[in-house]
């Protein structure tokens, strides 16, 4: 067991579940209540029984229900440590939308949205510390961490489910701006190329087309040619991992600085002019607040390093 030294929860609580909550794991509701504690230490006191739902022991997995009483027990945990680099940045100067339900941020590339493969910190974490008093924030989608843009995060259970059953329904829309490499030829081009992931030895993901795989639909369209770099529009149809990198690699437009699946040569001529990043960027996305039956729709504007670099682009 970890040292713990800090007293941050010292008393028993006994939490009524509203019904915004209702539906989530246990192990999930009790992560919100007790912020900071490792799930480790969270399933460790599950396993105890030292939490109780209505008097009763339950299991990590047990769905919390409106009008539970939720036994929190006393729990000491190490004072929380500052966030690692770029998450450590102040994400409410990156928030473009927010209401009482959900909030968008422009998030930066090279942030993960949430810790994990060996990240201890992502946009949740970091977003949590900064709203210590905020009952409730997840993350309603997700994005890779070298991939800017706008990010949705739900303020409300209720919003969460809503926005999920939108994006099982192919209601949300997403636009990314993509620089991808090669002159591109012709006009609009729908991709409708199944991909499967895969893991590999040593835990790294990657994901190949496959007609085994899942549908996947991701629509081009090029918006500037740079001769031997085309800044192209995505509308993705359905969310698959590294959809978009993998539809343009496949079709001869690797995306620019894409270390995965990209094009060695192509990502260096575009180092050499400045690009940091892998350049793929959620630009735009529009859902529906169902609360109020109200069309959100938000845009993101790029970042200085990519507008210098298309700036070169432009004059080269």
């Amino acid at each position: 067991m970890s040292e713990i030294t800090t007293k941050s929860f010292p008393k028993v609580r006994q939490v009524n579940v509203t019904a915004d909550e209702a539906g989530q794991r246990i192990d999930n509701f009790l992560a919100r209540y007790l912020k900071g504690v490792p799930k480790s230490h969270i399933y460790r006191i599950l396993r105890r029984g030292e939490v109780r739902v209505n008097s009763g022991r339950i299991r990590a997995q047990y769905k919390v229900c409106a009008g539970d009483i939720v036994r929190i027990p006393p729990v000491r945990i190490s004072p929380p440590k500052a966030a690692p680099g770029n998450a450590g940045a102040n994400l409410e100067q990156h928030i473009l939308f927010e209401n009482e339900r959900c909030l968008v941020i422009n998030k930066p590339s090279g942030i993960a949205v949430h810790g994990g493969s060996g990240l201890s910190y992502g946009v949740i974490e970091a977003l949590r510390a900064e709203r210590p008093q905020a009952p409730y924030i997840e993350l309603a989608h997700r994005l890779d961490r070298e991939t800017s843009g706008c990010l949705v995060l739900a303020k409300r259970r209720s919003f969460l489910r809503a926005f999920h059953a939108q994006l099982q329904s192919g209601q949300v829309k997403k636009h990314y701006l993509a620089l991808v490499a090669g002159k591109w030829k012709g006009g609009k081009r729908t991709v409708d190329v199944p991909l499967r992931k895969n893991t590999l030895r040593g835990g790294e993901r990657m994901v190949c087309v496959d007609a085994e795989g899942k549908q996947a639909i991701s629509v081009f369209k090029p918006i500037t040619d740079y001769g031997d770099a085309t800044l192209v529009e995505v509308e993705l149809k359905t969310g698959r991992t590294h959809q978009i990198r993998v539809h343009g690699t496949h079709i001869g437009h690797p995306l620019a600085g894409d270390e995965k699946y990209g094009d060695d040569a192509f990502n260096r001529r575009l180092r050499g002019i400045g690009l940091r990043r892998m350049l793929l960027h959620a630009h735009l996305i529009e859902f529906t607040d169902s609360y109020n039956d109200v069309v959100i729709s938000v845009s993101a504007p790029l970042d200085d390093n990519v507008k210098a670099v298309l700036t070169q682009l432009e004059l080269s």
